[in-house]
């Protein structure tokens, strides 16, 4: 199963990257200019986030023996940033192509990693105990999907 997210994962991102339809409508060069530096700003969250796993990096949604449970940095922000950033460019891309077909490929996209990090999370639960607690604090792709709670105070609520 985990070699098949990998191999659709990367099956769709060659399509959508390599596919160029003919436009099927014209976006103004302020939306293009906008959405290229969506792309480029996932460009450099997808080469943090591959930076930062270090040797616990591996394509396999499987944690790796030798590991280790990231949570600073980029993983403070996004469980998953590195999906965040293929999505970014997927979206990107597909946004830029101009054409229906691109945007069905992120879509795809964005569903397959939905269900990988899905699957990959029940691993993770079982290779790191804290994992629980790290993702009711932190949202899986986007930062600013579930804003970070500060931890509770001792002395109870602020009235």
């Amino acid at each position: 199963m985990a070699y098949s997210f990998v191999a659709g994962q990367f099956g769709l991102l060659a399509v959508l990257l390599l596919w160029h339809p003919p436009h099927r409508w014209v976006l103004p060069a302020s939306v293009l200019t906008a959405v290229w530096l969506v792309g480029v700003l996932g460009a450099v969250w997808l080469a943090l986030g591959l930076v930062s796993l270090g040797r616990s990096l591996t394509a396999l949604p499987l944690p790796v023996v030798h590991g280790e449970l990231r949570t600073g940095g980029l993983y403070r922000l996004s469980r998953h940033p590195i999906y965040t950033g293929l999505l970014a460019l997927a979206w990107s891309s597909a946004v830029r192509a101009e054409a229906p077909g691109p945007l069905l490929l992120a879509a795809a996209l964005t569903a397959l990693l939905w269900v990988k990090s899905a699957f990959e999370e029940r691993h993770l639960r079982s290779a790191y105990p804290g994992y629980d607690g790290y993702a009711r604090r932190v949202p899986r792709f986007l930062p600013f999907g579930r804003r970070l709670r500060p931890a509770r105070s001792a002395m109870g609520p602020k009235l």
